[in-house]
């Protein structure tokens, strides 16, 4: 009896000690007029995945899958199944205490409660039960709202009013909305009063290509360049950019397609187009798709052969363990430095006395390609991720070979 009576004096006690705690580690994720995030004061470039591994999943290794992801340098993951009972209540908050425990935050996806309409009472009590629920917890990061909705043609009010509820619980988290690839600027930019943050998803590997994109004019994986510029127009170059990329979709795993998957090289040259052209973060779409595992990682719930051979490496190289990571948590440089080829694509940063110049090339051919216009106290630096190459900077100028979808990241100091 007086065991009994200790519990039941303090599991109270617990339960407000953890609650009290979590309201003292509660992020807050914002971002300024440059578009980089901040967490708790801290710069984040966020790259994660839709979705993730289960919580307690583990690697073919035996490793917890969420750790694995964040000792790659992955930052987010992308959790919510969409249907908000008890069960994907509890499941949620799953995810939130192993992203907490691994440094890593959830993009969580309101899915049935993204849209409310006038007079649904019931709906609007569980989205303010949710978003009060997770809003404090160190584990949490952005919400997702409705997907894809302009090609959904989805009423624009009743996601009006979820912003407005939002905000009004949560106004330390943005909103990210995740349109498809269809549409125009203009039928697209009307939703951005639904949202902080706008993105999309574009899936280019399949059978024949480009059958995810509308436009037919470019069907190679640069589309993803061509998305990215599309979607900080639909920003009005004021909102941050969010591009979802891929690992596998319906598009190659539905009967009677081909299940394609990029290689370690597309997959590098649209994460690095993607930033070039504007992304302010990253989600990897697919690895939880049973189709396109096979039975050793439809065993473990997730596609663990993709991220080994193909993902991980690309994480590595921009992730926050990364030589360049730095480079991403700036705004890009005003520095006049110019390209003499055309469809070379590229971007500069600035990191102290560095620069950073994250180069591609989109069209097919090859190309002796010369950089000018850096600083004068610039002399010379290195190819990240290239081991063994050097630049040499001449009257801030430099030169180098390009090969369609190649990638080169400068290092110059």
């Amino acid at each position: 009896m007086a065991a009994c009576l200790m519990k039941r004096r303090y599991v109270p006690c617990l339960v407000t000690w953890l609650l009290v705690s979590f309201a003292c580690f509660a992020t807050t994720m914002t971002y300024g007029p440059d578009r980089v995030f901040q967490i708790d004061g801290k710069k984040v470039f966020p790259i994660g995945f839709t979705t993730p591994p289960p919580p307690d999943g583990k690697t073919p290794s035996g490793k917890n899958g969420i750790q694995e992801l964040a000792d790659a340098g992955a930052t987010f993951m992308r959790t919510g199944k969409g249907d908000w009972s008890k069960k994907e209540i509890a499941f949620e908050q799953q995810y939130e205490d192993a992203a907490a425990r691994n440094g890593m935050h959830c993009l969580v996806y309101l899915g049935d409660l993204a849209s409310i309409k006038p007079g649904d009472n019931q709906r609007e009590a569980m989205l303010r039960d949710v978003v009060n629920r997770f809003k404090n917890h160190p584990g949490f990061g952005a919400w997702k709202g409705a997907d894809e909705p302009e090609w959904g043609n989805h009423p624009l009010q009743p996601l009006v009013r979820v912003r407005e509820i939002v905000r009004e619980l949560d106004p330390n988290h943005p909103m990210v909305l995740i349109q498809a690839p269809r549409g125009t600027v203009e039928s697209l930019r009307k939703y951005n009063v639904t949202a902080d943050v706008v993105g999309a998803d574009i899936y280019p590997i399949s059978v024949p290509p480009g059958i995810h994109s509308q436009f037919k004019t470019n069907t190679e994986i640069s589309m993803v360049g061509d998305y990215t510029r599309i979607m900080d127009k639909v920003g009005e170059h004021k909102m941050p950019v969010w591009m979802v990329l891929q690992i596998a979709w319906s598009g190659v795993t539905k009967p009677g397609k081909k299940l394609v998957f990029p290689t370690f090289k597309e997959e590098r040259f649209m994460t690095y187009e993607a930033i070039i052209n504007g992304a302010n973060a990253l989600l990897y779409f697919g690895g939880n798709v049973p189709k396109a595992m096979n039975r050793r990682d439809a065993e473990l719930g997730w596609n663990w052969t993709f991220w080994n051979n193909v993902l991980r490496p690309v994480v590595a190289q921009i992730g926050n363990k990364s030589p360049l990571y730095p480079a991403l948590l700036q705004a890009n440089s005003t520095l006049p430095i110019k390209s003499n080829v055309p469809d070379i694509e590229f971007c500069v940063r600035e990191v102290g006395d560095e620069v950073f110049v994250l180069a591609c090339k989109r069209n097919r051919g090859t190309a002796t390609v010369t950089f000018s216009g850096l600083p004068a106290n610039v002399k010379s630096g290195t190819v990240l991720y290239e081991t063994g190459r050097n630049i040499n900077v001449v009257n801030g100028s430099f030169s180098d070979r390009f090969a369609q979808f190649d990638v080169h990241v400068y290092r110059l100091q």
